[in-house]
Parts: structure tokens; sequence; C-alpha cells
């Protein structure tokens, strides 16, 4: 029976792709969970008009799996629900052809509603629509990119156990330096690098400059800027899920932990965020003469303010907290600064017009729609309450002792988003309850796991 699609898709999206595209042959039907992991199905190509027409079925408990897919029975989502149907459905503009696949292959990004059309609250994307339309009834609307930071890393560990970085795919030359910022060094990986410009194009996203980081092996792709932080999102998501296909293609590992190597710095998904009011003028940018805008000033305040209570959006796994080391590009305090990368609220130089607010936490391994969802909160409370967000730290932002009261491991953060009104208010009730349980159950999963460490600090010494 075909039915209203409650997340707009139409029909004629789907007749209109496969008329342009006669080689699909099937695609992946993709929705993301607390922890941005992509679940669905692969359908078949003559399978797609009836998902536009009716959607698809999928079990609740899809959002209230762990890290490892286990059912998470506290949040809520398998059996007080008798782990009942709900109907997912495409979102608009998302379907798109994927690069280098045999045979070829397309995806979809799904939202799951309940039976009714209303959307299920525990979906990571309602969260942050949730949000997006809370800046529309003042007029605003959140624009914004995503960095995205990744190790490319050999398939086999090296004989001490650990990971190492990737030979070139060119010809598999091996190096072990940092070689940050070293143009020579993209070249050895620039046959994969070209298979992921050419995904990202084929997605739609404008994926621009390459960096050789600030550790062995590691990588950064900035995005377009975005003028819907929902496409800026979804860019980030999607982006991953490119540069994993493409690497794997091409022999590799591409990895999205937060902290892969030990000695080195990790991995940051920095979230560029700005605000736009009704005439599309950047609400964060001053006028020649002026000092900082009251809306630049009262949003740092109101993130300062919510960032100890929302780390666990924003470091949502034990090796999340790995990153979080002094000097190592990753802020351990709650300040804000201006072109300056030891904080965790940078203010970067540039034109005017480009103002925005540079947000430093998260790792890479945090799920975008959560970190967009709970930095917009954080930014609505600060317009909302006109929060001072104090003086600015300059030089080094690692000698600023201004956060006794952030958590300083992951059982503090989840103890804190546990107890968090304002996340509960940010993500609202059902999301914060999944996101929160998830992450609990995950803890106490690793706290019973006998890890190497164990043997080999214990094994013969106790």
């Amino acid at each position: 029976m075909t039915q209203t699609c409650p997340s707009g898709a139409t029909l004629a999206e789907a007749e209109e792709f496969l008329a342009e595209h006669p080689e699909i042959e099937a695609v992946d039907i993709v929705l993301h969970d607390s922890n941005g992991i992509g679940r669905g199905k692969i359908i078949r190509r003559h399978e797609l008009p009836s998902l536009y027409k009716s959607g698809r079925h999928m079990p609740i408990s899809i959002l209230g799996l762990d890290i490892c897919g286990e059912d998470v029975h506290e949040t809520g989502l398998i059996w007080d629900q008798g782990d009942g149907d709900l109907r997912a459905w495409p979102i608009p503009g998302t379907l798109k052809a994927l690069h280098n696949t045999n045979p070829p292959r397309a995806e979809v990004f799904m939202s799951l509603y309940d039976l009714d059309g209303a959307p299920m609250t525990s979906d990571p994307r309602h969260a942050l629509a949730r949000q997006v339309a809370e800046f529309g009834k003042r007029g605003l609307k959140p624009a914004g990119a995503f960095e995205l930071e990744f190790f490319l890393l050999a398939k086999d560990r090296g004989p001490d156990g650990k990971v190492r970085p990737a030979a070139d795919v060119l010809d598999g030359r091996e190096s072990h330096k940092t070689e940050v910022y070293s143009v020579d060094h993209l070249h050895g990986m620039l046959p994969l690098f070209s298979d992921i410009y050419a995904g990202a194009a084929k997605a739609g996203i404008t994926a621009e400059t390459m960096i050789s980081e600030y550790a062995p092996g590691q990588y950064e792709l900035t995005l377009h800027y975005r003028e819907d932080v929902m496409q800026a999102a979804d860019d980030l998501i999607r982006l991953k899920r490119i540069v994993r296909q493409q690497a794997r293609a091409h022999g590799v590992v591409a990895c999205f932990m937060a902290k892969p190597i030990a000695d080195y710095a990790g991995s940051g998904m920095h979230f560029h965020v700005s605000l736009m009011n009704g005439e599309g003028k950047n609400v964060f940018a001053e006028g020649a003469g002026e000092g900082w805008k009251p809306e630049l000033l009262h949003a740092l305040g109101g993130l300062r303010a919510t960032m100890a209570e929302s780390m666990l959006v924003f470091a949502p796994h034990l090796n999340s907290w790995r990153r979080f080391a002094n000097q190592s590009y990753a802020p351990v305090s709650t300040n804000w600064g201006v072109n300056n990368r030891s904080v965790a609220l940078r203010v970067p130089a540039g034109e005017v017009r480009a103002r925005r607010i540079e947000h430093r936490p998260s790792g890479v391994d945090a799920n975008p729609y959560l970190v967009a969802a709970t930095v917009l909160a954080g930014i609505l409370h600060g317009l909302d309450q006109k929060i001072d967000p104090g003086p600015e730290t300059t030089g080094n932002g690692y000698e600023d002792d201004g956060a006794s009261n952030m958590p300083r491991d992951w059982g503090a953060a989840i103890a804190a988003a546990r107890q968090s009104e304002f996340l509960k208010k940010a993500l609202g009730g059902d999301m914060h309850r999944t996101f929160t349980e998830v992450k609990a159950a995950e803890l106490a999963r690793v706290a019973r796991t006998i890890s190497d460490v164990d043997f080999d600090l214990y094994l013969h010494t106790v």
C-alpha cells in the first residue's frame, strides 16, 4: 500500500535516478544509529520504487544496538516494545551512485519513523532536525562544515602487534615519520585519493584540501561549507564511508579511531559553525570598526557552559579519551581563543564575512548528527541566556586550568551525561536515554574484558 512519505522523498526521485543510471544493480539503504554506524539492507534495483512509495519495515531495535551490534535492553527499544517494526523512509536528495563498485551499486540514507509517520525520536538525524527547527523559530539558520581526519593503516599489524602506517599504494614505499604537511608524501597515495575525490564528486560532496597530518599515516580532508548544517553532517558521514570503501579497494585500512597510535596525535572532527539570518547574513560577522558581535560571544559562552556535561557526545568511546593529552592538538579545557589551535573553541582568522566558531573537542569517532545537535543546543543556550564566555585565552591553552568540572575519563563522562538536563533537552529524552544507555552497556563490556595490558602487567608479576 502506498503511503505518504513523511521525509518528503518522492517516487519521481527514484524513477529519475534509475533512468539516469541503467547500470545500477543494487542499492544500500542505510540509517545511522547512536554510534553513527550505518545499518540497513541491500536491495535490488527493482525494489527501489517501492521503497519510495511505502518505505521499508525495520525493527525498532536497530537503533538500540551497541558498538558490536548487540541489543542494549536498557534503551527500552527491545523487549519493552516487543521489538516491533517501524518504518524507514528515504531522505530526499541522498540517493547517490557509488564509485568503483562491481557490480555497480548506489546508496540512499534513511530515517526511522513510527508507523503513523511521526519521527522516531531515538534516530540521531531527527535530534539534529529538532535543533535546526529551534533556530528556525528565531529566524536563524545554522551553517557549517566538518573536518575529516583519519589514518591509513596496513592490513596486517607489525611484529609487536601494533597497527602500522600503510605503505604508499603507488609504489609500496614505507614511511614511519610524521611527514606533517609533506606534499611529496601525499603523492604516494594519489591513486587512492583520486578515487576518494571521484567518489565524493559522484555523491555531490565537495571534498577539498588534502593534508598529511601530525602523525605517521594520518591525513585530513576538508569539506566545503554548507548553508544547511544537516547537509554538512550527511557529507561527513558519507565521506567516511567513501574513504573506507576506497581504501579497502586499494588494499589498505582507513581507520577512524580517535587514537590508534599511542605516541602520536589522534584524529579530530572539528566542526565549523555559523548562523545566518533571514537575509542570508552571518550574524557572527562584525562590522567595520566593531568588536566581537554579542551573538558570537554569547554562543561561545553557551558552548563553554555546557561542554563538560556534553563530552560524552564528543568523545563517545573508551579510545576517544586517549586523544586528550597536553600539546596534542586535542583540547583539555573549555577555553576559547582567536586563531589559536590549543583551545577548545577557536575563532579562526580570515574574512569577517566568514566569521565562525571552530568547535575542536570531537574525535572523528563521534556521531556528526549528535555532535551538531549538541553544539547547536549549546549555542542556543548561550544566546537565550546571554552568557559571557569570559576572557579569551592567548598563548598556550594547555596551561589553562579553568576546566575543573570537565570529566577526565569515559566513565565520568557517561555519569555526567546521564545526569545532564541540558543534554536531555539537546538530544530529546528518548535519544538521550538511548545514547547514554548504549554507552553504559559498552563501558560494562570493556570493564569485564581482560585485555592484553592485564596480561602484560600482571601475568608473571603478582
